[in-house]
């Protein structure tokens, strides 16, 4: 089967920077949310993001224009009904998921592949809500994803090789390096980077440095571009929490325990760039220091 059109579902920033990689690649792509709104504001920000490459002479105005001609807001599952491929992009909620791919599979085409951007939780688990197992498959982007080159892609119980070879070809011509992980917590990237995180959460608690230092230390020493703290508010210290629930409760490892003081912070609404402040304060516009709370 030849991939032409796609359908994302959820239009915030990881389902816009789908919707934008797969355009520019040449893909009919449908960018589909619950909210009117965000889909407009979805389409806005790629509109944004090309047009700074345009004034940088990196993306001609030409393409520009080509690019946004092939992303089509949608407000109705509906018009899944003639695409090849979906990807959900929702927030990390395994009953939100499930129920969005019961309703997908009423109706999208029977060859239709259905493919999941979950950076933590089960594939066979959210294959369970459609009747061809076989065309379900994890495809775990990056943030930011104009930006980041990897695409993991997991495999299922009952993925097929077929799945996995077609999913793998629209990602690679997205500009994506792609690599297969087995149906585990956390594939990959995340199962080592979580782990890595919660030794920094230790660190901190433990009183060896600073959230700053730790930063610098990884950032100078290991040759990371964003430290840990600063990662885990770019990502979203919600995410990051799923993240660690998820793989503490697939595991049964304590190194993967959520973090105390992150679940104090999520609870709060302290989550990161997102709300202004998580482990750094970034209401000033700058990230700074946190002067209100005591790590």
């Amino acid at each position: 089967m030849e991939v032409k059109k796609i359908f994302v579902v959820g239009a915030g920033f990881m389902g816009a920077g789908i919707a934008q990689v797969g355009a520019q690649a040449g893909y009919e792509m449908y960018l589909y949310d619950i909210a009117p709104a965000a889909v407009e504001k979805g389409i806005a920000g790629i509109k944004k993001l090309l047009a700074k490459k345009v004034d940088k002479g990196s993306m001609t105005q030409e393409a520009l224009d080509a690019t946004m001609n092939l992303i089509k807001p949608s407000s109705s599952l509906d018009d899944a009904a003639d695409v090849d491929l979906v990807i959900e992009a929702v927030y990390e909620n395994a009953d939100l998921k499930k129920d969005i791919f019961s309703k997908l599979d009423a109706i999208c085409r029977e060859d239709c592949i259905l493919a999941t951007n979950t950076s933590s939780i089960p594939i066979t688990s959210l294959a369970t809500a459609v009747k061809n197992p076989a065309k379900f498959i994890g495809m775990h982007f990056f943030s930011p994803v104009p930006v980041m080159r990897l695409c993991e892609l997991i495999r299922a119980i009952k993925t097929s090789d077929e799945t996995i070879a077609i999913v793998a070809e629209v990602a690679q011509k997205m500009g994506k390096t792609t690599v297969v992980a087995k149906d585990v917590p956390g594939f990959i990237v995340n199962r080592i980077n979580s782990a890595m995180r919660c030794e920094a959460y230790k660190c901190l608690e433990e009183g060896v440095a600073t959230i700053e230092d730790i930063d610098k230390a990884m950032k100078m020493g290991a040759n990371h571009p964003m430290g840990p703290f600063e990662l885990a508010d770019f990502v979203g210290l919600d995410v990051n929490y799923s993240v660690l629930s998820t793989l503490y409760a697939g595991y049964k490892d304590n190194k993967f325990a959520p973090n105390l003081t992150l679940e104090k912070l999520v609870t709060a609404g302290d989550l990161g760039r997102k709300t202004g402040k998580g482990w750094y304060d970034y209401s000033s516009g700058e990230k700074k220091p946190r002067t209100d709370v005591k790590f």
